[in-house]
């Protein structure tokens, strides 16, 4: 498992890359609450954290015949903007229903883009025969021990800036953000509270957790695309059961939300996936009872939830639509 030393390691490679994002006051959020702002991160989400810490653990030789990755769309320009930094090929496989605005900011960033399925599991599978023909290096979104430690340095960040926090809230994906933040925080502070926040129609790790084993899902249904893997790794949910206090699940409409909220009254621009930790604190379903950080993990909302903003009949429309 990756340890607290790790992710201090990782923090000393990035830290000339990484932004140290703000962790803000809610303003018109329930007392207590703060927002860890990593929707303000370079490449506009968490993710460049642990990619750029895969690829400055490789050596320049293998590093520089190039790395391929899968992702929805947060990782896929994670590892495409740190293959820019280092001046090496990037080849990343997406679903085939990936937004398009973070198809376009990955191919911004130089990298190919592959098409190659309608789940984790499917362009997974692509990547990795990918990685064999080219002699390229996978950089896995989430299970891996580089990609947890560098987001674990978002755990730390935290620490530092609120030395008090009783609680962290997470969302969680396939489980390499809250795997990395709750080693360095349970490591340190073992009272902290962290507890992981899931769509209703994405509940990965909560299905893992009643199952007491991993389980692969049949297919995710949620507004929230960072957040929809058919599965965890063996990495993020050993973490997860050591580490985390508990899972809880939000429905779609929640998400919105407190999205609405974040970017209209916090005036903060967070993506839907981004938005699941405050969904739960905003709709309830998590208590506060102390200093509380809800992680924004992502930014790269697309037009059609910024459109939500312009009319009350958004928010309905998109949620029929699906």
């Amino acid at each position: 498992m990756v340890t607290l030393d790790d992710i201090r390691k990782a923090r000393e490679r990035i830290k000339s890359v990484v932004i140290h994002t703000p962790l803000l006051p809610a303003k018109f959020g329930p007392p207590n609450v703060y927002f860890k702002c990593e929707n303000l991160q370079r490449g506009g989400a968490f993710k460049i954290r642990g990619a750029y810490n895969c690829l400055a653990e490789l050596g320049p030789e293998v590093r520089a015949r190039g790395v391929t990755a899968y992702s929805s769309g947060n990782h896929a320009q994670a590892v495409a903007l740190s293959a820019k930094l280092f001046g090496v090929p990037a080849t990343i496989v997406m679903l085939n229903q990936s937004i398009a605005e973070k198809v376009a900011q990955t191919k911004a960033y130089g990298a190919e883009i592959i098409f190659a399925g309608d789940s984790s599991e499917d362009i997974k599978a692509r990547a990795e025969e990918i990685a064999t023909e080219r002699g390229m290096t996978l950089i896995p979104p989430f299970n891996y021990p580089g990609t947890i430690a560098g987001q674990g340095t978002v755990g730390v960040e935290i620490l530092e800036q609120l030395p008090e926090v009783k609680m962290i809230v997470v969302p969680i994906g396939g489980g390499g953000l809250i795997s990395g933040i709750a080693t360095a925080v349970k490591e340190t502070g073992p009272a902290i509270r962290v507890v992981g926040v899931e769509p209703e129609g994405a509940p990965t790790i909560f299905e893992c957790l009643r199952a007491g084993q991993l389980v692969t899902l049949p297919g995710t249904n949620t507004i929230a695309d960072g957040l929809k893997p058919v599965r965890a790794g063996d990495l993020t949910f050993t973490a997860v059961r050591r580490y985390v206090d508990e899972v809880v699940l939000v429905p779609d409409s929640a998400i919105l939300e407190a999205l609405v909220q974040l970017v209209t009254q916090e005036k903060l621009v967070v993506e839907p996936s981004g938005a699941a930790s405050f969904a739960a604190v905003h709709s309830g379903k998590i208590a506060v009872s102390g200093p509380t950080v809800c992680v924004l993990s992502g930014g790269n909302i697309t037009h059609q939830f910024l459109g939500l903003l312009s009319s009350d009949n958004k928010m309905a429309e998109i949620l029929a639509s699906r």
